[in-house]
């Protein structure tokens, strides 16, 4: 603020002064984006496109940083490590694959999100909802959602 009054000075006419002061909004908005935020932007993207299959190894690697740049970067910027994020998105993908209306078949649904062995899904499964995938099934039924829920995109909370 005082660098706008200096310019401005006491005999500024409303003009004047509009103009300093889109002057000074316009070079804020031009300032470069925060380092590392294109990092996390395109990393991110990739994690969203495949549902969190994408291993975060193979994301640091592409981007030419190391795993703890990469989660350093995201947690600074995004509040989560990627790893977490990926997590969050593979579970989505799985969730909202279930159909509490028809038989459910986990194993195929689990790799088709993206699990590879039983131990690693029903971990995750459990972390997420607090209940085993029969458990949660036997919820779903009991308790229908309501129509459009849950989303169709986009990822569920994580907590």
């Amino acid at each position: 603020m005082d660098r706008i009054r200096n310019r401005i000075g006491d005999t500024g006419s409303a003009a004047h002064t509009l103009d300093v002061l889109e002057a000074e909004l316009l070079s804020r908005l031009a300032e470069a984006p925060p380092r590392g935020l294109d990092l996390v932007l395109h990393a991110g993207g990739r994690l969203v496109t495949s549902g969190g299959a994408v291993p975060v190894a193979a994301l640091a690697t592409d981007a030419g940083v190391s795993g703890n740049h990469l989660a350093a970067q995201f947690k600074a910027h995004a509040g989560v490590t990627p790893k977490r994020l990926a997590r969050i998105y593979r579970f989505a993908r799985l969730i909202l694959a279930v159909d509490a209306r028809r038989p459910t078949g986990w194993p195929e649904l689990a790799h088709t999100a993206g699990y590879f062995d039983q131990a690693h899904f029903s971990r995750e499964f459990k972390d997420f909802t607090g209940h085993t995938p029969t458990e949660y099934l036997a919820l779903r039924r009991r308790f229908p959602a309501a129509p459009g829920f849950p989303p169709d995109a986009g990822p569920m909370p994580a907590d």
